[in-house]
């Protein structure tokens, strides 16, 4: 941590016009959420389901042999096609003859075949001082690191309040870990989010400097967040929007 301290204060101290007036690091408070999902492989229909869907469409099909004789396709594939798309829902039986279902109508039109995946799990971390999914890895702690003091402007109650967002924030953070998917013609994507779980908390260190710009006068914060890896401007502005004004008082008039 004391390495990183000093990088972090040599960085910010290029700038001669700049001084640093204070530095502090404490902890983040960080959620880690399991989350269930049901992905969908997506791929360009091929011609011949295509055809067969035209068929169960227009025509009065009964049985596979029928539609192998009219489109002079191999039964078997006929079959096999008929067991996929009955399976993921495009066609149904009614009144003996295969039907198109809604979702069967919607695919045609589109041209695209969804073939529903297994469930899959993955976690995400959650900051209820941002509000929202972040992005990295939750490493280790080294020695000294669980002293730290809580972030000073944490919600009070993060330790039993229940967190709330939504589906498409959930979405966005599997889709920042790269769980979907693209090659050619076939992309894997988040059809649907089926439940998260809370597991536990991780008190993520940051880095706090004070800065003075001596030749504008000015007053902010910057800070570093250990877990992005980056300078956090979320963190940056609510200290900058609390404290500035206190700053020029605490620092200067010593």
């Amino acid at each position: 941590m004391q390495n990183l301290e000093r990088r972090l204060k040599n960085e910010l101290q290029q700038n001669n016009k700049v001084k640093i007036l204070n530095s502090s690091s404490w902890s983040l408070p960080i959620h880690s959420i399991e989350v269930e999902y049901k992905p969908v492989k997506r791929k360009k229909m091929d011609v011949l389901m295509k055809m067969m869907l035209i068929a169960f469409q227009k025509a009065k099909i009964i049985e596979a042999k029928q539609l192998s004789e009219l489109l002079l396709v191999e039964q078997l594939f006929v079959e096999d096609l008929i067991n996929i798309m009955k399976r993921t829902g495009l066609i149904e039986k009614r009144d003996d003859l295969f039907t198109l279902t809604d979702k069967g109508y919607q695919q045609l039109e589109n041209g695209i075949f969804e073939e529903e995946q297994e469930m899959e799990s993955q976690v995400v971390l959650y900051s209820t001082s941002h509000e929202t999914f972040l992005n990295g890895d939750v490493k280790p702690a080294l020695d000294g690191e669980d002293e730290l003091p809580t972030y000073r402007y944490v919600k009070e109650d993060y330790l039993d309040a229940e967190l709330s967002f939504e589906n498409e924030q959930v979405i966005d953070a599997l889709q920042a870990k790269g769980v979907e998917m693209g090659e050619g013609d076939v992309q894997v994507v988040i059809s649907e989010i089926q439940s998260t779980t809370e597991l536990y908390i991780d008190d993520i260190p940051c880095f706090e400097f004070i800065l003075h710009n001596k030749e504008e006068d000015i007053f902010y914060a910057r800070v570093w967040n250990t877990l992005l890896e980056r300078w956090d401007e979320n963190l940056e502005n609510a200290l900058n929007e609390k404290e500035r004004l206190t700053w020029r008082e605490k620092y200067l008039s010593k």
